[in-house]
């Protein structure tokens, strides 16, 4: 077993990996930027090492600062949570090349899965089911250009192959405006991701957003621990998950969860990962794959009692999967609220001290904060300051609890998006399953 770990992460996720490494005798080393070096998972680690300035860019994104703060600590692994340089594979190749065990799959992998033209060619050859698309990049052809977006059909969406949280993309509804749009995505690609590369693939109009979780040895061994959806997002950001997706065609889920498995062991995938897609009309679609704990993980372990944590430490240190697949019960139903930091009609973040915090309890209630009365939110990283997840014996259960839960919950001194997700789990479309990635949207417009 790795004796010591390096959290190179912050905020939440920082905290429960270092519950985890605890929980197995791990003991931990928390690097922190200069603001941050009272955050909860700070105090209560082992060794702390301050990185850098307040800015990201010069503490948690970091290569240098963070395997020094490795080596001066003498940890054996360094965990990236999710964000900052968890699917950084020169991060990762660092971190190897340093001698030190990188907590997720090798940097091949997070390279392949990365660029989402390989992620996609990897999936067909994998036989997982994919958008109907270009399948691969799109040339200086234009005339293939158009015959593709005339076989697969009006609206296409032309996507950047190295995007991501919703930048690098446009919809396009004919073909006299096809070809500007190439350029236009060629031309952002270029400048927000460095990589001009794009892609085309069929819209989809009402498709929700569905994953699948994975685990996987160095062995062999794969495992799926059920669906999630996601739907419900701002911005291409997600709001509010639920494990399991609620009325998905119960054959088309067996179908891409057994593909899900199998392409993870025909690619020898190892760690924590997640296949996500586009779910309409009975079908799946895969989109990418995020090689990296999820932020919405809690909700997969409150459905099947697997700590997906601990699992990834386990698999670091060379263990076996301790689950087989039969093993795996889906029990229940579990929500997961993101408590953001921010304004919730403008969403403008609002940093500032926590006067008071009280976090909700009671049956099948879980909380997952750094947060604590007296802390200052700091306006230099992600709005995210709590998850506020609720279980139940079935999807109405879980929901009636996360409405108590919401009540419950008091964060005094900075503005929340509470209100947001009291509205979100009392309304009548969600609460029917008649909702899609745009209605999150589409309800606030209105």
């Amino acid at each position: 077993m790795i004796k010591k770990v390096l959290i190179a992460n912050r905020g939440e996720i920082a905290l429960r990996i270092l519950r985890a490494c605890k929980e197995l005798g791990i003991r931990t080393v928390a690097v922190h930027s200069r603001v941050d070096r009272d955050l909860m998972h700070v105090r209560l680690a082992d060794e702390s090492v301050c990185i850098g300035p307040d800015s990201a860019s010069d503490s948690y994104l970091n290569i240098p600062a963070i395997i020094s703060a490795a080596e001066l600590t003498d940890a054996d692994a360094i965990h990236p949570g999710y964000g900052f340089l968890a699917e950084n594979a020169d991060f990762a190749e660092q971190v190897e090349k340093s001698g030190f065990h990188f907590i997720g799959p090798s940097p091949t992998f997070i390279r392949l899965m990365g660029n989402k033209v390989s992620a996609i060619r990897a999936m067909i050859r994998a036989g997982v089911p994919t958008v109907p698309g270009s399948n691969g990049p799109l040339t200086e052809d234009d005339n293939r250009t158009l015959q593709v977006a005339r076989d697969i059909g009006y609206p296409v969406l032309i996507k950047a192959a190295s995007g991501g949280g919703g930048r690098g993309m446009q919809v396009v509804h004919n073909e006299h405006a096809l070809l500007k749009a190439v350029q236009v995505t060629q031309r952002e690609a270029g400048s927000v991701f460095g990589d001009e590369t794009v892609y085309l693939e069929k819209y989809l109009e009402r498709p929700r957003h569905v994953e699948v979780q994975v685990l996987a040895d160095s062995h062999g061994n794969v495992i799926h621990l059920g669906d999630r959806d996601c739907s419900l997002q701002r911005r291409h950001q997600k709001i509010l998950e639920e494990a399991p997706a609620p009325n998905i065609d119960p054959d088309a889920r067996q179908v891409v969860l057994d593909a899900c498995v199998k392409a993870c062991k025909e690619l020898g995938y190892e760690s924590a990962g997640t296949f996500e897609f586009l779910y309409e009309n009975g079908e799946f679609f895969f989109i990418e794959m995020n090689t990296r704990v999820q932020v919405e993980h809690p909700i997969s372990e409150m459905v099947t009692g697997v700590d997906i944590v601990k699992e990834q430490l386990r698999i670091a240190s060379g263990e076996k999967l301790r689950y087989r697949q039969e093993d795996i019960k889906i029990t229940g139903h579990a929500v997961e609220c993101r408590i953001n930091a921010e304004d919730a009609k403008t969403f403008i973040p609002s940093p500032g001290r926590v006067e008071r915090f009280h976090p909700p309890g009671g049956n099948g209630v879980r909380v997952d904060s750094h947060l604590y009365s007296g802390y200052n939110v700091p306006p230099f990283y992600d709005s995210m300051v709590a998850k506020l997840i609720t279980w139940g014996d079935d999807r109405e259960t879980a929901m009636a609890r996360m409405r108590n839960a919401l009540d419950e919950l008091v964060i005094v001194g900075i503005k929340t998006n509470a209100s947001l997700h009291h509205r979100l789990v009392r309304d009548p479309g969600f609460l029917n399953c008649a909702f899609s990635i745009h209605y999150l949207e589409q309800l606030m417009r209105e």
